[in-house]
């Protein structure tokens, strides 16, 4: 993000109402390739390629504030490579991170990795390193420590279904598995800030929370999440649009100020549910309207959800979730363009 964005950023989370509204995305491996003419692994695997992709989606939509911006990942495979997961990369489909734990046994083994040398992590640091300069010279910073959250990391170590069931089986386990992931989450988001000074964000992205009830979270979520969040930063984000029912009065205390939630939820609900705390990013359909819909069902959406709102303050417009795969340049605009003149 410029200057400029940030702080409006943190403007819009203190309670200020810009004009005009604000537009933000979080833009990924998901969209951002073959929407910039190449292919997922070409992304990956080029370091001028995933600049020119992200300098592109600022160039084309310059009033977007984007999320993380400039994101150095692998997709799913990123933080599992570091407890040895391999990772299946198609040349342009989603990368997919495989099982390490087949029993809560192998749990017993696990040793901490070291995001310095361990996975791809020093890849992901590495290119923001060798690209800084080439993004500080068009005005933008490094905002923003990155990571999955750590029941993520943990679904696709053990397997969803497996990982939810150790749960109810296996809690002792299942604790020291979230301890150890949480322990390497917490080094590695320490990393990237002493790298990169400019940091003042984290964004911490965790679906499985959506799966669980409120007594789950409550033992297995909230004192991981909460001692990550314990950083010295201004803008504590969290994205899990999987389902909120669990988890979405916690926000507040464990620090979050702004969450990305699905797009089903009504998103004057979720402020009253976090005492209008928390900046809502969101949420109009993303797959069936920004990503399928023509330029007019994306104008109606967006439409309808700045009209529901009771309370304008605290929002930053967007779709429900990440930014899907096949979104169109005309319909981001349509979407800018309804905001802006609201």
């Amino acid at each position: 993000m410029t200057d400029k964005q940030w702080k409006d950023l943190n403007d819009i989370v203190n309670g200020k109402i810009l004009d005009p509204l604000p537009v933000g995305f979080i833009i990924d491996c998901p969209w951002l390739p073959n929407w910039a003419g190449m292919t997922i692994l070409d992304y990956f695997t080029s370091d001028s390629l995933w600049f020119d992709a992200n300098k592109k989606a600022i160039d084309t939509f310059p009033d977007v504030m984007y999320f993380p911006s400039f994101w150095s990942e692998f997709g799913m495979c990123s933080e599992p490579s570091a407890f040895g997961s391999r990772g299946t990369f198609p040349p342009n489909e989603f990368p997919h991170a495989h099982r390490t734990i087949f029993s809560v046994e192998d749990i017993a083994s696990i040793q901490p990795p070291d995001p310095e040398t361990d996975g791809l992590a020093p890849f992901m640091l590495n290119r923001l390193n060798l690209n800084q300069k080439k993004i500080e010279d068009i005005g933008f910073k490094i905002r923003f420590s990155i990571s999955r959250g750590p029941l993520n990391i943990a679904s696709y170590l053990m397997g969803t279904t497996e990982f939810l069931t150790a749960m109810m089986t296996n809690p002792d386990e299942t604790h020291r598995l979230l301890t150890i992931i949480t322990d390497y989450l917490d080094a590695w988001h320490d990393l990237q800030k002493k790298t990169f000074p400019s940091i003042d964000g984290i964004l911490m992205l965790d679906d499985i929370i959506g799966f669980i009830g409120e007594d789950e979270f409550i033992h297995f979520g909230l004192p991981y999440l909460k001692r990550l969040y314990d950083k010295d930063v201004s803008i504590k984000f969290f994205h899990n649009d999987a389902g909120y029912t669990s988890s979405i009065k916690y926000l507040p205390e464990i620090g979050i100020n702004i969450f990305n939630m699905e797009f089903e939820s009504d998103l004057n609900e979720l402020k009253e549910l976090t005492d209008n705390k928390v900046t809502m990013l969101g949420n109009i359909p993303p797959r069936d309207v920004l990503a399928a819909g023509s330029p007019n069902d994306v104008k109606q959406a967006t439409s309808d959800l700045i009209n529901s709102m009771q309370d304008r303050s605290r929002v930053i417009y967007s779709c429900g979730g990440g930014m899907p795969p096949g979104v169109k340049t005309e319909n981001i605009k349509a979407f800018i363009e309804t905001v802006q003149k609201a």
